[in-house]
């Protein structure tokens, strides 16, 4: 039997309601979890989730440190964590240059601002029990970071052929716990158009190859040949040609694609990999949101 994933859920403008009845209807089918990726409020997407599920495990994947006071998200997350009676994890991160720069933020140091950010969320007094926290990680620094002082790590886009190398860093012990998270959320598209599906996916990820600490870590995982290509096209102002780069053989390694047998299939290589709680974006090559989710519903 197939191991279920769990699945990244945003409730955007003018479907929240519809989202909320989709995240109960993801429950009922069996999945592991519901996270909200940084786009719309995913807290305030979180905190209906308590009250609209009842054993379904939810967080946020990820929440940018910089966007709100150290006390205010200590109060929000405590909620949370509280009356969903323990089912909700706090992913956190730093963000990315155009995100944060659209509000006008500037970030300091990666590693040092989250170790911060923990440790005085952490000293919030009178806010009440915090819930599990978990960090954005891509590199080793950061992973082993996560070990040291939260309760997980979730990856976004990582590549499923780096992760035995990524997770050496940490111990055999924190890796084998129930109660360490370990997540990736992966970009699929279902269709039995396989060379459509793949195109909905590299036009998923073309932004994400634009940043320089994605290109860092996918060079870190063999595709160096493919990011020098990225960066002399965007040097040459040619951005046109970045999704060239995006080669069939990265596309297979960072995301899922194809009809339900060929994605069930590499879902599994995927918790064989050491990713405990694959997190599954889904994109439709037949329309929306919406749509994608009944293709992904369907297939398990």
């Amino acid at each position: 039997m197939t191991r279920m994933p769990a699945l990244s859920l945003a409730a955007v403008p003018g479907r929240r309601n519809a989202t909320i009845e989709l995240a109960k209807e993801i429950e009922k089918r069996g999945f592991t979890g519901i996270y909200g990726p940084s786009l719309g409020d995913s807290l305030a997407l979180c905190e209906a989730l308590a009250f609209a599920t009842k054993e379904i495990t939810f967080g946020t994947s990820i929440m940018p440190i910089y966007f709100r006071q150290v006390v205010d998200y200590a109060q929000t997350v405590s909620f949370i964590h509280e009356v969903s009676g323990g089912r909700f994890r706090f992913g956190v991160g730093v963000s990315h240059a155009p995100a944060l720069r659209s509000r006008g933020i500037s970030a300091g140091k990666p590693l040092t601002d989250i170790r911060q950010f923990v440790e005085d969320l952490k000293a919030v007094p009178r806010a009440g029990e915090l819930p599990p926290i978990v960090i954005a990680t891509l590199r080793k620094k950061m992973i082993a970071l996560s070990e040291e002082i939260a309760n997980g790590m979730v990856f976004a886009n990582g590549a499923r052929s780096h992760m035995k190398a990524s997770l050496s860093v940490v111990s055999d012990a924190t890796r084998a716990s129930d109660d360490f998270f370990i997540g990736d959320m992966i970009p699929t598209c279902i269709s039995d158009d396989i060379e459509a599906a793949k195109a909905v996916n590299r036009k998923t990820l073309t932004s994400y190859a634009m940043l320089p600490n994605y290109r860092n870590y996918w060079k870190e995982a063999g595709y160096v040949e493919e990011m020098e290509g990225i960066e002399a096209a965007i040097a040459a102002g040619e951005h046109d040609k970045v999704p060239h780069f995006l080669t069939d053989r990265w596309l297979a390694d960072t995301t899922l694609f194809g009809p339900a047998t060929r994605v069930r299939d590499e879902l599994e290589a995927w918790f064989d990999a050491g990713i405990k709680t694959p997190i599954l974006v889904p994109s439709s090559a037949n329309g929306g949101q919406m749509v994608a989710f009944e293709e992904m519903l369907a297939i398990f």
